[in-house]
């Protein structure tokens, strides 16, 4: 093993970082093949736009809070899904996704996402 690579993480409040969003903060661990990105979105936070990976199959599951928002085959899919906690969706190649408002939980006030990627994504920099 060598002294950069690490087998274990665990919940640090000082890990997640910032981001250009306001109210967004993350935290990413890459692996060889795939990548966890780990949300904390705080209640009503704006800036998720709809959008699709063309690389990059995408695996959720909602931690705290709730996630409302669009998922489909199609830029223009109309239909809201709304996920609570424990419940999962797949955005797989080419799958339009976002336009996300997140509701924050009683204790924190934040949604929490852990996002799977794989392969990972090259624009998710970083690993803590």
């Amino acid at each position: 093993m060598t002294s950069d690579q690490r087998y274990v993480y665990f919940l640090d409040d000082d890990a997640f970082q910032e981001t250009d969003r306001v109210g967004f903060r993350r935290r990413v661990v890459n692996g060889g093949n795939l990548q966890l990105c780990f949300w904390r979105i705080a209640d009503k936070a704006e800036g998720s736009v709809i959008h699709c990976h063309d690389d990059t199959e995408q695996l959720g599951i909602v931690f705290r809070g709730s996630l409302d928002f669009r998922i489909g085959p199609d830029r223009d899919t109309e239909e809201r899904t709304v996920l609570g906690e424990g419940d999962v969706y797949i955005a797989g190649r080419g799958v339009w996704h976002g336009d996300s408002v997140f509701h924050g939980d009683e204790e924190f006030g934040e949604c929490w996402i852990l996002d799977v990627f794989v392969p990972p994504r090259s624009d998710l920099e970083g690993t803590v």
